[in-house]
C-alpha cells in the first residue's frame, strides 16, 4: 500500500503560476502596533509645545479701585524660543491689557476667554498689565474680593474701608497714604470688607489722641483700617500750635485741604479742556489719583497721560510721588505763585 505525504496548507508551496501565498495575520498585528505608535509620536509632540509655552509667575501685584474694578501687574518668565506665550488670566472681563518685554517694547496680544496669547518676539521675560471686572462682587453693602494665586502676591485696598473677613492671615500689613497694603500666600483667597469706617467706632479709651492714633484694630477676627486721617490731621496741627481747641483745629484743616477747581482755573485760565477735566477727577477724588487711575478713567495711552500730568506740574498744581512702584498724582495746597 504506497503512504501518501500530506502537507500542510501553511507550508510554503509554489504553485505553477509562480504566486506566494504569505500569512496576513502577523502583518496585521504588526499593522496595528504602528499605528499605535504612531498616534502616541502625533499626541507628544501635540502637547509638549503646549506646555512649554506656559511660563513661570515671579511676580504678582494688585490694586482694588473703590469701583471694584481690580488692576494686575505680574512678571512671568518665558522661553524665548516659543513664538507665542500662553498665559492664564484672572477672569474674562480684561481692559486695557498691555504685555512688555522686559525692555520695556510692546508686544501685540491676543486674548480668548481666560487666556492671553502674547507674540514673545524672543523675549525671556513679559509684564502684564491689565484691568479686571472679575474678582469682585457685591451684595448689598458687603464687597468680596477673591483669588486663588499660583504665588505670593501684593493687594492695595481701596481707602476709607473696614475688613470684616479674611480667608487667610496676611505675611505682612502695612497702611500707606490711609490705604491697607498686604502681602497675602498663593492660593485662594477670599476678603469681604465695606466702606465707611466713620460706622464703626474704634474701641473706647480715656486718652482722646489715641483714639485719633488707633489706624488699625481688628473687627470679628478681620483687620479693619481707621482712624487714619483723623491722626494724620491731629499730628499736623502740633506742629502749627499748641491750643487744642475746636477752632484751631478746624482752621489747620482747611489749610491742609488740597485747592479747589474753581481756584485753579481762576488763577491759570489758559489750561486745555482735557486739563480741566483731569484736575476735576483728582480733586472729586479726594484730591490725589494714580496716574493708572487716570488712564483708566480717560482711556489715554501710558505715554499721553504722563505728558498730561507732566504738564500739571509744570503749571504747579499737582506734585508726583512714588508709591509702591506707581506714580501718585497729587493737587498742591497751594499753587506756585501764592506760596
Amino acid at each position: 500500500m504506497n503512504q501518501q505525504t500530506v502537507v500542510p496548507y501553511w507550508q510554503d508551496r509554489s504553485p505553477e503560476d509562480g504566486m506566494l501565498f504569505v500569512r496576513t495575520k502577523s502583518i496585521l498585528t504588526s499593522m496595528g502596533r504602528a499605528s499605535l505608535l504612531a498616534v502616541g509620536l502625533i499626541v507628544m509632540a501635540i502637547s509638549m509645545p503646549i506646555q512649554s509655552t506656559f511660563g513661570t509667575v515671579r511676580t504678582l501685584d494688585l490694586i482694588i479701585y473703590p469701583d471694584g474694578t481690580t488692576h494686575i501687574t505680574t512678571e512671568i518668565s518665558t522661553n524665548p524660543l516659543n513664538p507665542d506665550f500662553f498665559v492664564n488670566v484672572f477672569g474674562p472681563t480684561i481692559d486695557n491689557f498691555v504685555a512688555e518685554d522686559e525692555n520695556g517694547f510692546l508686544l501685540s496680544a491676543d486674548i480668548e476667554e481666560n487666556t492671553a496669547v502674547v507674540t514673545t518676539l524672543g523675549a525671556s521675560t513679559i509684564s502684564l498689565n491689565y484691568d479686571i471686572h472679575d474678582l469682585v462682587s457685591k451684595e448689598g453693602r458687603l464687597w468680596s474680593f477673591t483669588i486663588n494665586s499660583p504665588v505670593d502676591f501684593s493687594l492695595l485696598m481701596p481707602s476709607n474701608i473696614v475688613i470684616v473677613g479674611m480667608s487667610t492671615y496676611p505675611l505682612n500689613l502695612q497702611t500707606i497714604d490711609e490705604q491697607s497694603l498686604l502681602l497675602l500666600p498663593s492660593g485662594p483667597v477670599e476678603i469681604n470688607y465695606f466702606f465707611g469706617v466713620s460706622e464703626i467706632p474704634p474701641p473706647p479709651t480715656n486718652n482722646p489722641e489715641k483714639n485719633s492714633d488707633n489706624s488699625i484694630y481688628l473687627i470679628g477676627g478681620g483687620i479693619a483700617a481707621a482712624g487714619a486721617i483723623a491722626a494724620i490731621m491731629m499730628k499736623r496741627s502740633k506742629h502749627t500750635t499748641t491750643k487744642k481747641t475746636t477752632e484751631t483745629i478746624t482752621k489747620q484743616e482747611s489749610i491742609e485741604k488740597p485747592l479747589d477747581v474753581e481756584t485753579i482755573f481762576e488763577h491759570i485760565p489758559e489750561l486745555r479742556e482735557d486739563d480741566k477735566q483731569l484736575v476735576s477727577f483728582i480733586s472729586a477724588n479726594g484730591g490725589q489719583a494714580y496716574e493708572s487711575e487716570l488712564r483708566k478713567k480717560f482711556l489715554q495711552p501710558r505715554t499721553t497721560m504722563w505728558r498730561a500730568v507732566k504738564r500739571l506740574e509744570r503749571y504747579g498744581i499737582v506734585e508726583i510721588e512714588k508709591k509702591e512702584l506707581q506714580n501718585l498724582v497729587r493737587l498742591k495746597k497751594k499753587l506756585e505763585d501764592e506760596q
